[in-house]
């Protein structure tokens, strides 16, 4: 695991509320996810929104397991207005769903292996038929839909199994947050591999869900439009999400 810690300090921690997320530059995020897939050894990779660090203010299991992931990537802009803010540091966004095909045509050209697990079986026959046609030579190793259920422990063993026989390098995780990151938790030190929680990271790399213009990204209206597609799930996530983090930003900058 000394390998997995060397490449994980290149990318420092701070604080943000009770969670630490990584610092650094977008390249730096690739070549560190890059580096953890080339060292085969158990690890894995958070992706940081308003959503995780108010589920993690909340939950000390759910705070344990983001914290203790090798890196814990600024997803969403007001992670990184919230890092300059707190500590002077111009980060910018290292975003999930932006670093996805980043890290397929890296992987491609390292001659890594990818697995993915999650989602639905149809998402995830649309990734390989899209890697198929955009990533030739990259090697899928496998995937696998879980059922809607907590799968028992020989069930779990089982997918154990599954991914780590198939060699993969690469584990790209989309069960939903907190969940994914749960998952991710229970299982280091058991895939032998780097594991990532992508989320809907899934959907819009095969372009079942549209991504909102740049533009509308940088101005943090993500949300907005996630809340539009899916009002009835999302609502009270937001309502409740958005207005305890714009609270606690504004509690510790005034307590400065």
């Amino acid at each position: 695991m000394q390998i997995v810690s060397f490449i994980a300090s290149m990318l420092p921690k701070v604080k943000l509320f009770k969670t630490k997320v990584s610092v650094g530059e977008y390249q730096d995020y690739l070549s560190a996810i890059t580096s953890l897939g080339l060292s085969k050894q158990s690890s894995y990779v958070c992706f940081a929104n308003v959503h995780m660090l108010m589920e993690a203010y909340d939950h000390p299991e759910i705070n344990q397991a983001v914290n203790s992931a090798d890196i814990v990537s600024p997803d969403g802009r007001p992670i990184s207005v919230l890092i300059k803010k707190n500590y002077g540091i111009q980060q910018g966004r290292a975003c999930g769903m932006d670093l996805f095909p980043d890290i397929l045509n890296s992987a491609e050209k390292n001659q890594l292996s990818v697995f993915f697990y999650g989602s639905t079986q149809e998402v995830l026959e649309k990734i390989e038929e899209k890697i198929n046609l955009d990533y030739p030579k990259l090697k899928i190793a496998g995937s696998f839909s879980p059922p809607f259920r907590q799968l028992s422990p020989s069930e779990e063993e089982d997918v154990i199994s599954l991914i780590n026989d198939s060699g993969a390098n690469l584990i790209f995780v989309s069960l939903g947050c907190p969940k994914q990151e749960m998952w991710m938790y229970r299982h280091k030190g058991k895939i032998h591999g780097c594991m990532m929680g992508l989320g809907q990271a899934f959907l819009t790399f095969t372009g079942m869900e549209k991504r909102l213009p740049v533009w509308a990204r940088n101005l943090s209206l993500e949300w907005a439009y996630r809340l539009y597609l899916e009002p009835k799930r999302l609502w009270k996530r937001y309502l409740y999400g958005n207005s305890k983090f714009m609270f606690l930003s504004l509690k510790a900058y005034l307590i400065k």
